[in-house]
């Protein structure tokens, strides 16, 4: 059975993988703790196990059986529900669509910086007063650097724009994405990005590149069955990146939650 979270050190991680149901064999050792939030039910129990001897939490953002979509994804919940366990630093890696031709499927890349594109979702934990997060570099250089040192195919650095969803883009908007310079293409990446900075995590994206989304190549589309298939390929690969950026990162905190001293927050931080 589910356990709720307590104060006994098997409770509780350090460190945070968010990913698809691929990664559940990544944990030894795993136990799944049932988390309740002010903002209602994570995707699922956070399953708590050992990579290389690290504690690490593991908690998969479309649900154990992938039913929940990009948009109804309950994103405050999941990052409210990590760093209740002790959570401080959050690794995700995600399925994008590369826009550049020079970044072709079987890339992966660790972004450095985000365009917002969604719609609908909650975008924050500050639902009353005037608390303003800064967001120039939405990702953590201390895990970016862990990253993109982990492998020696990883690039450095890319812009990625997070779209709705959940369909793909047609041909004019792939197009337009692309000539404004931005690299990749995803559905996930944000609010996840910006609710892990409000709560003062260490964040930071592993992005596989599956497709070369609609607009690169006139003759090509992207559709769902091509996109799981790539990413099963090169799964295996994305779980040594992660093991290897896991054994490199430091204990201690880095500047992501130091805007928290120059605020008052709305709630109490978990």
């Amino acid at each position: 059975m589910p356990e709720t979270p307590g104060p006994d050190a098997a409770s509780r991680a350090r460190v945070a993988v968010i990913g698809g149901s691929g990664f559940y064999e990544f944990l030894e050792d795993p136990r799944d703790l049932t988390v309740l939030t002010p903002y209602g039910d994570p995707s699922a129990p956070i399953a708590i196990g050992e990579v290389a001897g690290v504690p690490v939490a593991f908690l998969p953002r479309h649900g154990k059986a992938h039913e929940y979509p990009p948009h109804k994804i309950n994103y405050r919940a999941n990052i409210w529900a990590l760093r209740s366990v002790g959570v401080r630093q959050v690794l995700a890696p995600c399925a994008v669509g590369g826009l550049q031709p020079t970044i072709p499927p079987g890339s992966v890349v660790v972004p450095d910086q985000l365009v917002d594109r969604t719609q609908s979702r909650a975008q924050t934990f500050m639902d009353v007063g005037a608390v303003h997060l800064p967001f120039a570099d939405p990702y953590c250089p201390t895990l970016r650097a862990a990253l993109t040192t982990a492998g020696p195919d990883v690039r450095d650095g890319g812009t990625m724009v997070v779209i709705e969803g959940p369909r793909f883009s047609t041909r004019a908007e792939s197009r337009n994405y692309a000539s404004a310079g931005w690299d990749l293409i995803n559905m996930t990446g944000q609010p996840e990005a910006s609710l892990a900075r409000e709560l003062g995590l260490c964040y930071a994206a592993l992005a596989l590149v599956t497709d070369s989304d609609a607009g690169v190549d006139v003759g090509e589309g992207v559709d769902q069955a091509s996109v799981f298939a790539t990413f099963a390929e090169h799964i295996a690969g994305l779980k040594q990146i992660l093991q290897s950026a896991i054994k490199a990162l430091p204990d201690a905190p880095c500047s992501c939650s130091d805007w928290l001293a120059d605020v008052t927050l709305p709630f109490e931080l978990p």
